[in-house]
């Protein structure tokens, strides 16, 4: 089969909005492979933070994407991220890492370094692609595109329990502040703004549980 005929379902959206937990069952149902987008800038991100390398130095990020090391696995609930052989899934939410990882989402280079990494995920039977840019930069030609979203408050109450639930002190109100300032940086930056494509549904989940989305986006492949 041409990787370019390979089925890719795209699920875009703010952070917060359910798009790892949605991809992952996903996945799993249909026996797909996924893509967390979003790891891998993560990944940057913690790459950058051991080698003390700022925000701002976007030459030394560019290296650092363009070299990782980077290994995926998972049993279909859950992933396990390795960096140059050490797991650092845990690391991978923390909330430094993705104040970083934002910021260097927004570096052209980075990026650039990070496309064709994420392409290579296409691959028989079907992946599912979670990110900001998923149906409008990497896979413009996808089967279904999905934009998940969520109230901010929604998405911070979210983001507490998850945080609380590990036994981390966490502030409801910079939560909230923080994914406000995220979604504006996200949605306007000037490289692959997280913006809808065109021909995307859109799914807002503030209201709605997991199974809910899954059935909504189930009927959806019904309908192509």
């Amino acid at each position: 089969m041409a990787l370019e005929s390979v089925p890719v379902i795209t699920i875009d959206g703010p952070g917060g909005s359910g798009k790892g937990t949605i991809s992952m069952r996903l996945a799993g149902e249909l026996g797909w492979h996924i893509l967390d987008s979003g790891a891998l800038y993560r990944i940057v991100a913690v790459a950058a933070l051991a080698k003390g390398v700022a925000a701002d130095d976007e030459e030394r990020l560019a290296e650092i994407a363009s070299d990782l090391d980077v290994e995926f696995s998972g049993d279909g609930s859950a992933m396990t991220v390795r960096l140059e052989g050490e797991d650092i899934t845990s690391r991978l939410r923390l909330e430094e890492v993705g104040t970083l990882a934002s910021q260097v989402a927004a570096v052209p280079a980075v990026r650039k370094a990070l496309i064709e990494r994420q392409r290579a995920f296409r691959q028989p039977p079907g992946l599912v692609a979670d990110g900001r840019d998923m149906g409008t930069v990497i896979f413009p030609d996808a089967k279904l595109k999905i934009f998940l979203t969520a109230s901010v408050e929604e998405r911070a109450i979210r983001r507490y329990k998850q945080l609380k639930e590990k036994g981390e002190s966490v502030n409801l109100s910079r939560l909230f502040r923080d994914i406000e300032k995220r979604d504006e940086r996200d949605s306007t930056r000037s490289i692959a703004p997280l913006k809808p494509a065109t021909d995307a549904h859109l799914v807002d989940s503030t209201d709605l549980s997991v199974d809910q989305v899954i059935e909504v986006i189930h009927n959806l492949l019904k309908k192509i």
